[in-house]
């Protein structure tokens, strides 16, 4: 491709498992299913909703939410990512398979328009850095995809007490690795035989109040040594206090503190650190690297309102790099920080091209390429 002389070569963006791709590869390295929301955030409010006021908030963003904050996590770190959901016929249905399709390269081959069904909304309201959200939505019609699975590397679910999905089960049969986080356990009874597939998960990552309720524990550290008897890789995120994990598969264990940075909004964090983790597991990478990596793509997503518009690509990632790099020279505790994460710099080149990030936009009417061209 010829440029004009003296601007350089563009480069292309980075593939972070570019080394591992053979020609009998499944087409997708990761399958993920679930319910795709018009997320409405409001920011800067000074305190929660008080029943008979109005609350003013300083900041508005829409975005796509749901299960789209963890497709458009993993196809902006360059993982080839194949979404099955049902999209309405409506403008909000509208929005958001063009923001996948075509603002983020999420493949909706396995997903489908449904006329006469209105799309999921959810309004989150954050303050005093923790968030409310106020949904409304009818029951969503199955996806195209209600045989096997395609095949991918890898596939990410939600466990849920008593519930067993038959696509976990393919997919894992077909040799996808299984990625799962879970939820809160309403029935009170946080037994984890009562999650008929976390057999077949290959890395399961709750937080810290979900795994010490499930392993009857009392620290992080103690659940994820529990965890690891049951699954080959356990993950115990702590929110701004870091993260641990054990790899059973190759002896590992990590612990990474948090980042300091100016929080937002944590809406997707938790996609957008699975997203990170994934990334670096599927690489092949240490696990304190990919441990390390999902806390910091987690962090570069809180800084920015909404969730699956706030997560980062890899020109965030080189340009956090750049200036942790800059800052070693003149802060202990900076130059700590470039240790840890010293492995980016074999990761990036020098110059990453990337196209502008989408971000979340007050109104959802501007289409994909005019957003694009005012961000």
């Amino acid at each position: 491709m010829s440029t004009t002389a003296g601007t350089p070569d563009p480069i292309q963006p980075i593939d972070p498992l570019a080394a591992l791709r053979a020609p009998a590869d499944p087409e997708h390295d990761v399958y993920l299913t679930g319910t795709v929301f018009l997320d409405i955030i409001f920011t800067g409010l000074d305190h929660a909703p008080v029943r008979g006021t109005e609350s003013w908030a300083r900041g508005m963003g829409s975005s796509p939410g749901g299960i789209a904050n963890m497709a458009t996590a993993l196809a902006r770190l360059g993982l080839h990512t194949t979404l099955a959901a049902a999209f309405g016929t409506d403008v909000y249905g509208d929005y958001c398979w063009e923001s996948l399709a075509l603002g983020e390269g999420v493949d909706l081959t396995h997903s489908r328009r449904v006329p006469g069904w209105h799309s999921p909304v959810t309004v989150s309201m954050a303050y005093e850095g923790e968030r409310t959200m106020v949904t409304h939505e009818h029951p969503a019609p199955p996806p195209a995809a209600q045989g096997a699975p395609p095949r991918s590397r890898a596939c990410v679910t939600a466990f849920e007490p008593g519930r067993q999905e038959e696509w976990v089960r393919r997919a894992h049969a077909q040799g996808a690795k299984i990625f799962a986080d879970v939820g809160w356990d309403e029935s009170g009874r946080w037994d984890p035989a009562a999650l008929p597939d976390l057999p077949y998960a290959h890395a399961f990552l709750p937080n810290a109040a979900e795994a010490q309720r499930y392993t009857r524990t009392d620290s992080p550290e103690r659940a994820v040594r529990a965890l690891a008897e049951l699954v080959p890789i356990a993950v115990v995120t702590r929110g701004a206090e870091g993260a641990v994990a054990i790899d059973s598969l190759t002896g590992e264990r990590a612990e990474v503190p948090g980042l300091s940075v100016d929080a937002l909004d944590p809406t997707g964090a938790g996609d957008v650190f699975v997203a990170g983790f994934m990334t670096g597991t599927l690489a092949g990478w240490p696990l304190v690297d990919r441990l390390a990596f999902a806390n910091l793509t987690a962090a570069l997503s809180v800084q920015h309102f909404g969730g699956s518009l706030a997560a980062p690509g890899w020109s965030e990632v080189a340009a956090w790099w750049s200036r942790a790099r800059r800052s070693a020279d003149r802060h202990a505790d900076a130059a700590g920080l470039a240790r840890r994460y010293a492995f980016l710099g074999d990761l990036i080149p020098d110059r990453v091209s990337d196209c502008p990030r989408l971000r979340a936009l007050p109104t959802i009417g501007f289409r994909v390429h005019d957003s694009a061209q005012r961000s």
